[in-house]
């Protein structure tokens, strides 16, 4: 009796679904092993309270901690929502940038998926995502044929080094944001932010950015998987600056705060619609506001008090400005 022989594809074929499961395998155990002498950059603020100002987080909001550690630095903080796979607010410290935008090389946080694991955010691997990965957090394919576009929370263009830059590419850093906004107010807003900053901050300037969710009906992207903000906020506190501020900037410290729409058909409450603003960017304004309007439109929609920054950056180091209305 004669065995049928596997054709030279079939061998072919199987040898690669092989050589992709063994990677799989290899990236999974790199993370996965209880043998590994991690941190837990999962769970708690402590690692990372430098980025805080007073080493004090915003107060109010419920979530998972994430310590963001890249090549075994620590370089920013996440308030992550498991159930939204995607983060309430990530808080970091601005440098000034320089250098090209690097890559956009993704990565995911190992420790979401297995709380024994290497604390450093990973690159993707190719081919077949480990199911725990996919089930703890966002992952590409949740984007790719998306209308949404991944907006960063702590963006790359407010760091100064490669390495810090490129930490910002992680998806537990991202939300769902329109590109209306992430190309256009938005983007307007980080460039503002950089430029106020890098020329009359003087020493360490904190910032947070966050989401505020929909009141009723919450939206997805396309899998039912990730939770679309309706508005993005951020806000700056640098306690030490330049006091020969040009008149115009003088309510700029040693606060600063705004939100963003990331909805064309919200509602006009909290962010008016400039009609006259270019079709593609109409209706994704960004309003500035002081540091207690933002934290009063935080605790309408959280239904509770939430603080942004201790004592709302008013140390005895801060000059006490505040943006008028």
């Amino acid at each position: 009796m004669t065995h049928p022989t596997a054709s030279h594809s079939q061998i072919s074929l199987s040898a690669t679904k092989m050589s992709r499961r063994v990677a799989l395998a290899v990236v999974v155990l790199a993370f996965a092993g209880g043998w590994c002498p991690c941190l837990a950059d999962v769970g708690d603020f402590a690692p990372c309270l430098h980025v805080f100002y007073k080493s004090w987080p915003p107060k109010g909001l419920v979530g998972t901690p994430i310590c963001q550690r890249y090549d075994n630095q620590y370089h920013f903080a996440t308030l992550y929502s498991r159930p939204r796979r995607s983060p309430w607010f990530s808080a970091y410290l601005y440098s000034v940038p320089a250098g090209k935008r690097p890559s956009a090389s993704w990565k995911f946080e190992p420790q979401l998926a297995y709380p024994g694991a290497d604390g450093n955010m990973i690159p993707f691997p190719p081919g077949p995502l480990d199911q725990n990965v996919v089930e703890s957090q966002a992952v590409e394919l949740d984007y790719i044929n998306s209308t949404y576009s991944r907006g960063h929370l702590n963006p790359s263009l407010h760091h100064h080094t490669h390495k810090d830059r490129s930490a910002t590419f992680t998806l537990t850093n991202v939300v769902p944001q329109k590109a209306g906004s992430n190309d256009g107010p938005w983007e307007v807003l980080e460039q503002t932010v950089n430029k106020t900053l890098s020329a009359y901050c003087l020493g360490e300037a904190y910032i947070v950015t966050g989401i505020i969710p929909y009141l009723n009906d919450e939206r997805w992207l396309k899998n039912h998987r990730v939770a679309v903000p309706e508005y993005m906020w951020s806000a700056y506190c640098c306690p030490n600056y330049n006091n020969s501020l040009p008149e115009k900037l003088k309510d700029f410290f040693p606060t600063y705060a705004a939100i963003g729409r990331n909805d064309c058909n919200s509602t006009e409450e909290i962010v008016p619609v400039n009609k006259t603003a270019k079709k593609q960017f109409r209706g994704f304004d960004v309003r500035p506001m002081p540091l207690e309007t933002l934290e009063m439109y935080l605790k309408d929609r959280f239904n509770t008090v939430v603080s942004v920054f201790y004592e709302q950056c008013s140390g005895s180091e801060a000059n006490t400005h505040r943006l008028k209305q």
